[in-house]
């Protein structure tokens, strides 16, 4: 039983298409992240007395992650026992999602990825189906 999984991701949702055995399924994840604001400069205290207070920015950003750390961890917690993974999307995603897999040392599942645009369902399992069914 061959298990492959091509997974389109950014950082609002992914779709997993699991193929395995010539059967196919589609699930939806939604990461529930606002839209991630980084500012250009912050307003730290310098100086070798100041304080090493974070600001407000620091602390959106340690949420941000954080949510997007559990964000990967689901997605992962449906993928593993995958024999192979495919990752696209638009974005910076896929590569977060990459070095996610590598730290959880499932690196030797990565086929492939590649940047594509925004998908339907549809055109993503098409192209899954295209990609691992050839």
């Amino acid at each position: 039983m061959k298990r492959e999984v091509g997974l389109w991701i950014d950082h609002r949702k992914a779709v997993i298409v699991t193929i395995e055995n010539e059967v196919e399924v589609i699930r939806e994840i939604r990461s529930n992240l606002e839209k991630h604001v980084r500012f250009s400069t912050g307003t730290r205290a310098k100086g070798p007395n100041a304080p090493k207070a974070s600001t407000a920015e620091d602390m959106r950003d340690r949420q941000f992650n954080d949510h997007l750390g559990n964000y990967y961890d689901g997605i992962i917690s449906f993928i593993r026992g995958a024999e192979a993974i495919w990752i696209f999307g638009p974005g910076e995603a896929k590569v977060e999602f990459k070095s996610h897999l590598i730290r959880g040392g499932l690196e030797g599942i990565i086929v492939g990825i590649d940047t594509v645009d925004k998908m339907t369902d549809h055109q993503i399992s098409a192209k899954v189906r295209e990609h691992f069914l050839r």
